[in-house]
């Protein structure tokens, strides 16, 4: 297949390009500075400023990860602004370009997996949370529905849409663990808060998975949780980071210290869900890493 991707150049997009690349399909990538990141991707790689500079050249699949980083600045009222923008003026921009092709009378694409977080959730406490949990209403939440609600649209000119809520996504040179990972070597790392929030993970090996299956089955549609089976609360995190590297993890950061530096971004650290992949699971879905110990051992060596 030809497929457009969005964020193709970050770190689950690099990986994703990968192996689709692997697996013979030509890629589309989008970038605003396309020969920075050229060398970031497969060899032939189409890589162009913007989504409709693809009206002439049809993807058949779109996945969409483009989005600034939810934890790079507080979230000041311009920073939400940017936030939500950096996500749904991107996915709108898809859904024009599907609008065109239906248009034209060309194809378009059968299918978008697009990018939406376990925030959609918003905090869930220690209440076990499938596909079906009402959510918490707070900005991360709020952000997630206009994101997966531009997505939808999609729908309208035929495309089949996935939503994959993702958790934390974990592998060596980048991701969650590459800000976690010099305290804990250190003896220093250790909870956050409480420690009692869980932290859906996801090794982002079985995301990339994940994404091309959800690419592949023509019959799934919708939202999907995509997290491991097996979420940890934040304290066992820190127990079991520490434990793969070695190290003490008896430093732990006080709520306080955590609100007072970020103000409402510390919810991303002290707050959670308890989330689990069950229709990824039903549709027949397999993990290659479970357990937050078999992703550590893997990603650590």
């Amino acid at each position: 297949m030809r497929v457009l991707i969005t964020g193709g150049s970050g770190f689950v997009g690099q990986r994703l390009c990968q192996r689709l690349s692997e697996a013979g399909h030509e890629l589309l990538v989008v970038s605003r500075d396309p020969e920075a990141v050229r060398s970031r991707l497969p060899t032939g790689t189409d890589i162009r400023h913007s989504v409709l500079d693809f009206v002439e050249s049809p993807p058949q699949a779109i996945v969409n990860l483009a989005g600034e980083s939810i934890a790079a600045k507080r979230w000041s009222d311009e920073q939400k602004t940017r936030l939500i923008d950096s996500r749904v003026n991107v996915t709108r921009d898809l859904v024009i370009l599907c609008e065109q092709l239906s248009q034209r009378g060309d194809p378009v694409p059968q299918v978008m997996v697009s990018g939406s977080a376990m925030g959609y959730y918003g905090d869930q406490g220690d209440r076990e949370v499938s596909e079906e949990t009402p959510p918490h209403d707070e900005f991360a939440h709020r952000l997630c529905k206009r994101w997966e609600d531009a997505a939808r649209e999609a729908e309208e000119f035929g495309t089949r849409v996935a939503l994959l809520r993702i958790g934390l996504v974990l592998d060596a040179g980048g991701g969650s663990l590459q800000k976690m990972l010099p305290p804990f070597k250190l003896g220093m790392g250790g909870r956050f808060g409480s420690g009692r929030q869980y932290m859906p993970w996801i090794h982002r090996e079985d995301l990339v998975r994940a994404i091309l299956f959800l690419l592949d089955r023509d019959d799934l549609k919708g939202p999907f949780n995509g997290s491991a089976p097996h979420p940890v609360t934040n304290a066992e995190f820190a127990r079991t980071l520490a434990g793969q590297l070695g190290r003490p993890a008896f430093l732990p950061v006080p709520a306080i210290v955590l609100e007072t530096a970020l103000g409402e971004m510390s919810r991303l650290l002290l707050t959670g869900a308890d989330m689990r992949p069950k229709r990824l699971l039903e549709a027949g879905f397999t993990f290659r890493f479970e357990t937050l110990e078999a992703a550590l051992a893997d990603i650590l060596g």
